[in-house]
Order: structure tokens, then C-alpha cells, then sequence
């Protein structure tokens, strides 16, 4: 899921690679992650998308297509939900690092909530 976050996320899929069930899987996970399979994606996808916006060579709507959301809306409510701010307003408050970009995710991985 980290490497492929911008592919829709398949549960049966990833139960047959561990070789459970669907909802045992679920399970599993949220007990090993503490969230389910598909909150850990959005988080990933918002992560990156983070990472993204601080460039201002693309647009909100090119960083919501690059991690993986079709619907801009969809996008932005989550980006708020797990941020707290709009995509806008984080870009606005968030001025380019000059680091790499692995240490801005860490810095700015989004905390569970």
C-alpha cells in the first residue's frame, strides 16, 4: 500500500497476498496499524499530498490526481479531516523546504486522530 497509494486499495487482494480473509485481514490490521486498511491509505495519500502542495509548479487539482483521489471534493474534505486546513490554505501557510523530500513526510506525517 505504501509503494502503489495512488491505486485503489483492494482488501480481497491484499487478504489473498496474507492469506486470511477479507475481514479477518481488516482486523488484523486495524489491530496491527490501529486504523483500517482504508484510513491508513487516505493517510498515506494525504502525506504525499502534503509533500506535493509545497511546490507550487502543480496545482491542487494535479496533487489530488498524482496520489490517487478522482474527485477534487473528495479530496479536499479529507485533506481537512486529517490536516485540518483545505489544501489552499495548507500550501498558503506552508512555504517550500529546501531538504529532501523523505524528511518533510516525516516532519509533516499526519498524527491519528
Amino acid at each position: 500500500m505504501d509503494r502503489d497509494f495512488a491505486a485503489p486499495l483492494d482488501v480481497p487482494a491484499l487478504a489473498r497476498i496474507a492469506l486470511m480473509s477479507p475481514t479477518h485481514f481488516t482486523r488484523s490490521f486495524r489491530a496491527a496499524f490501529g486504523e483500517t486498511p482504508h484510513r491508513y491509505l487516505q493517510r498515506r495519500r494525504i502525506e504525499r499530498a502534503m509533500a506535493l502542495l509545497r511546490s507550487p509548479a502543480v496545482t491542487v487539482t494535479e496533487v489530488a490526481e498524482q496520489v490517487g483521489f478522482e474527485s477534487l471534493g473528495t479530496f479536499s474534505r479529507t485533506f481537512r479531516t486529517i490536516v485540518g486546513l483545505s489544501p489552499t490554505e495548507y500550501r498558503a501557510k506552508t512555504p517550500p523546504l529546501e531538504v529532501p523530500v523523505c524528511f518533510v513526510k516525516a516532519w509533516t506525517r499526519p498524527s491519528r486522530s
